[in-house]
C-alpha cells in the first residue's frame, strides 16, 4: 500500500472532528495520529475498505470547505480473479454531524457485465486520551468491550472517570460476516448502475429511526444551510487574483470549520488535531484577527470567556480572581486531573488581551449593551492585572507556574526553551515578557475608551493616565540600544534576555513603542537575519538558540507575523506589511488546499523550494487562518467608528494599498450595526482608488492619502 505523503484532510462538526488519507480512511501506518474523535478521545483508530481484499486506489482526493465534506474518488486495483484495475469506480464522501460521522460510498462498474464484489470493512477503536497521543504515559486506562449485532457493531470503553463512551457502527446493507474488527459484505454490480453504501459512526447513540443514507443526506442539507448562515454575518473579499482568493475561501472556511457554537455565540477552537477546545488567547487573537469582517466572532469569544473566569485562587489550576482561561478540556484525563486543563488559567496574557478586544469590539460595533453587560468582568479582569503589577517587584506584569503539569512559560511562546538569556541559559520564572507589557497598555487603553463611552469621565481618565505612564517606563526598562530593539523579557531578578525576537514587534500592534523604535523595529524584523522571506521568524538568527526546526526559537508562525503587520501598518510602515503578506501569500500557494499551518520552519527562502514543513503543526490552526483577514486590514488602513453627537458611521481607508499580484478588491457586506457599506479598490498607476459602490445613509467614507 502506498505511503500517502498528503496531511491529514480534516473535517470538524462541534466536538467531533476527523482526520483522514486521501481514501477518506484512517490507517495508523500512513497518519499515527489520525482517527475520529469525539469530546477529547479518539472513538475511531481504523478504518478501512477493502475492495476484492484490495486497497482502493487514489484517482483525486478533495475537501469540500463551503459545506464540510471530504470527497475522494478510488477505483479497484488488480486482484487475481476479480475484475480487472479500474473497472469499479467508488465515490466516498465523509461528513460529520455533531456527534457522529456518515461516510457515503457510490460504486459504479464500467465493466461489460454483472459483478459480485466482495467488500470488508476494518475497523477498530482505542478510545485514546488525545493527550495519550500527545506522548502522555498513564499508569491505567479502563476496559474495551464488543457487541456485535445483526447489521453492525458497538465498540465500548468504560473509562477511568466512570464514563461509558461508545462507537456504533451501522451499514444500509445485509453483512455476510461481522467480527470484532472486520466486516463482511457482497455487492451486486449491473454495468453503469451506481449502487450507494453508507456507513453511519455514531458516539452518543440517539434512538435515530431514520436510514444511514438519510442521515447523510440531513448532514450534507445541515452543513450547506449553516455555511450559508454564517456567510450572512461576514463581510465578503474578492480580488482579481484566483490564487489570493483561494488563500480567503480556505482560510474563512477553515474558521468556519473551527468555529463551535456555545450559550454565548460561536467561538474559534484553535486548532486540530492538538488544540480542539476553546483556547482563551487563540480565541481572542482569531476574533481581532476577525474583527473587521466578522464581529459577531468576538462577541462570541468575550462572552465565553466572561462566564468561565476565574473567581478564586486555585494552584491546582494557576487560577487567580478575574484571570482569563487558558484552555477547557473534555476527556478522561482532564476530568481524572492527570493532566490539569479542565479549566485551566496559566496563561499571563489572556486577560490584557480580553480587555483589548472588549474595546476593539466596542469600538468596530457600538455594541454597548453587551459591553455593559460583561462590565463586571472586564472590572475583575483589569484588578488582577493592578493587583499582579501591584505585587510585582518591578511593577511588571510576570508570570509562574504554580500547578503540578502546568506550563512553565505562560506566553504565546509556551515551550519549555521558548524564554532565554543571550548565552543561551533558560530563564527561571518569574518572567515579564515585553509583548505581555505591550497588552497590558493596550488593555488599559481599552478600558479608558469603554469608561469613556459609558460617560465614566473620572475611571476613563485614570486609565489612560496609568497607560502612558506604564508606557515610558516600559520603553526605559525594555529598550536595548545594543540590539536595537526591545528585549525579550526580563528575567526574576529584573535582568534583561537581550535576545531580539518576534515578540518586541507585538509592541508595534499595541502602539506601546516609541515612534525611534518603531523606525529601528520595522528594518530589523523584515532584514534577513529576522526575516526568512517567507515570514518573520520567532528568533534572529544570530541569536544562541536560533533553530528553524524549534517550535519557538527560529520558526514562522503566521499569526505572530500577522500581529506585526497590523503594527507596522499602525506606524505608517505599509509597504513593510506588504513584505509580511507576500511572504505569507506565497506560502498559502506553496501549501495543500492553500492552508497555512500553525507554524513552519525558518529556513531562508531559496528559489525553486517551497517552505519547509514543520512535521507536526495544527493543520487548520485557527489564529493562522484569520492571519490573512488582519493583513488586508493593514495594507488597506481600514478602520470603522461612529460619532455620538451626529451618530454618522465613519469608514476609513488610511493610505491603502492592495496586495502584490492584486489590482482589484472588493470587499461588500461591511456593517456597522444596520448600515452596510461595499467597496471597490483598484490599483491606479500611481495609487489606489476607491469607489463606493453601495453605502447606506448613516455611512460616510473617508480616505486619505
Amino acid at each position: 500500500m502506498p505511503h500517502d505523503t498528503l496531511p491529514p484532510f480534516v473535517l470538524k462538526n462541534g466536538e467531533t472532528f476527523a482526520m483522514l488519507d486521501s481514501r477518506g480512511e484512517i490507517c495508523q501506518e500512513v497518519h499515527p495520529d489520525s482517527g475520529i474523535f469525539y469530546r477529547g478521545c479518539r472513538h475511531v483508530s481504523r478504518l478501512q475498505l477493502l475492495i476484492c481484499g484490495q486497497h482502493g486506489a487514489v484517482l483525486s482526493s478533495t475537501q469540500r470547505g463551503e459545506i464540510d465534506l471530504h470527497v475522494s474518488h478510488l477505483t479497484n486495483a488488480s486482484s487475481g480473479d476479480g475484475p480487472a484495475q479500474g473497472i469499479i469506480h467508488i465515490e466516498r464522501s465523509t461528513a460529520l454531524t455533531p456527534s457522529s460521522c456518515l461516510q457515503q460510498l457510490k460504486f459504479t462498474s464500467y465493466g461489460g457485465s454483472k459483478l459480485s464484489i466482495p467488500l470488508m470493512l476494518i475497523i477498530d477503536a482505542d478510545f485514546k486520551d488525545i493527550f495519550e497521543l500527545r506522548g502522555f504515559q498513564r499508569k491505567a486506562r479502563g476496559q474495551i468491550v464488543h457487541q456485535i449485532n445483526s447489521n453492525g457493531l458497538r465498540i465500548m470503553y468504560g473509562g477511568l472517570d466512570g464514563e461509558a463512551r461508545h462507537t456504533f457502527l451501522s451499514l444500509d446493507a445485509q453483512a455476510e460476516a461481522i467480527s470484532e474488527t472486520h466486516i463482511s459484505l457482497q455487492l451486486e454490480l449491473q454495468p453503469r448502475i451506481t449502487k450507494n453504501l453508507c456507513i453511519a459512526l455514531d458516539f452518543n447513540k440517539q434512538n435515530n429511526e431514520q436510514s444511514t443514507g438519510q442521515q447523510f443526506a440531513n448532514a450534507i442539507k445541515y452543513s450547506l444551510d449553516h455555511s450559508l448562515a454564517a456567510k450572512a454575518f461576514t463581510a465578503q473579499i474578492a480580488s482579481d487574483n484566483p490564487d489570493f482568493n483561494n488563500w480567503l475561501a480556505r482560510s474563512y472556511s477553515d474558521i468556519h470549520l473551527l468555529s463551535t457554537p456555545t450559550t454565548h455565540g460561536i467561538y474559534p477552537y484553535a486548532g486540530l488535531p492538538w488544540f480542539s477546545c476553546p483556547f482563551g488567547r487563540d480565541g481572542l487573537i482569531t476574533a481581532r484577527q476577525m474583527l473587521m469582517v466578522e464581529p459577531r466572532l468576538a462577541r462570541g469569544v468575550l462572552g465565553y470567556l466572561a462566564e468561565h473566569q476565574a473567581q478564586l485562587n486555585n494552584t491546582t489550576n494557576d487560577a487567580e480572581p478575574g484571570k482569563i482561561l487558558h484552555e477547557a478540556r473534555l476527556g478522561e484525563m482532564a476530568a481524572l486531573g492527570e493532566v490539569p486543563f479542565a479549566n485551566y488559567y496559566g496563561t499571563v496574557d489572556a486577560t490584557p488581551l480580553f480587555l483589548m478586544l472588549a474595546g476593539d469590539y466596542l469600538g468596530r460595533t457600538d455594541d454597548i449593551n453587551f459591553i455593559t453587560y460583561i462590565l463586571p468582568s472586564l472590572e475583575l479582569a483589569h484588578g488582577w492585572i493592578n493587583r499582579s503589577l501591584e505585587i510585582s517587584h518591578d511593577g511588571f506584569l510576570r508570570y509562574n507556574c504554580n500547578t503540578k503539569g502546568g506550563l512553565r512559560n505562560q506566553g504565546w511562546k509556551d515551550s519549555e526553551d521558548a524564554i532565554h538569556h543571550s548565552n543561551g541559559e533558560l530563564v527561571e520564572t518569574s518572567i515579564a515578557l515585553c509583548e505581555v507589557q505591550a497588552y497590558v497598555f493596550g488593555a488599559k487603553r481599552a478600558m479608558a475608551q469603554i469608561y469613556k463611552n459609558l460617560k465614566c469621565r473620572e475611571k476613563a481618565e485614570k486609565c489612560l493616565g496609568e497607560a502612558e505612564a506604564f508606557k515610558s517606563y516600559f520603553h526605559h526598562s525594555f529598550w536595548s540600544d545594543s540590539l536595537d530593539s526591545y528585549v525579550m523579557a526580563l528575567d526574576a531578578h529584573s535582568h534583561p534576555c537581550a535576545v531580539r525576537g518576534s515578540n518586541a514587534g507585538h509592541c508595534l500592534w499595541t502602539g506601546i513603542a516609541t515612534a525611534e523604535a518603531a523606525a529601528s523595529l520595522s528594518r530589523q524584523l523584515l532584514a534577513p537575519h529576522s526575516f526568512s522571506g517567507w515570514g518573520i521568524r520567532t528568533l534572529d538568527d544570530r541569536e544562541m538558540r536560533y533553530n528553524p526546526m524549534s517550535y519557538h526559537n527560529g520558526s514562522v508562525w503566521p499569526h505572530d507575523n500577522s500581529l506585526i503587520g497590523l503594527g507596522l501598518a499602525r506606524y505608517g510602515y505599509r509597504l513593510e506589511t506588504m513584505g509580511i503578506m507576500s511572504g505569507l501569500f506565497d506560502t498559502a500557494r506553496a501549501m495543500p488546499l492553500y492552508r497555512l499551518p500553525e507554524l513552519f520552519c525558518g529556513f531562508p527562502r531559496q528559489e525553486g523550494e517551497d517552505p519547509t514543513h514543520y512535521p507536526v503543526a495544527c493543520r487548520p490552526q485557527a489564529w493562522a487562518s484569520g492571519s490573512v483577514f488582519a493583513l488586508v486590514e493593514a495594507i488597506i488602513g481600514l478602520s470603522m467608528g461612529s460619532n455620538s453627537e451626529t451618530g454618522r458611521i465613519w469608514v476609513q481607508l488610511n493610505n491603502p494599498l492592495l496586495p502584490l499580484g492584486v489590482n482589484a478588491l472588493d470587499i461588500s457586506g461591511l456593517t456597522y450595526g444596520d448600515e452596510q457599506v461595499d467597496l471597490h479598490l483598484s490599483q491606479g498607476s500611481e495609487d489606489v482608488a476607491v469607489h463606493v459602490r453601495y453605502r447606506t445613509s448613516r455611512i460616510d467614507v473617508q480616505i486619505s492619502k
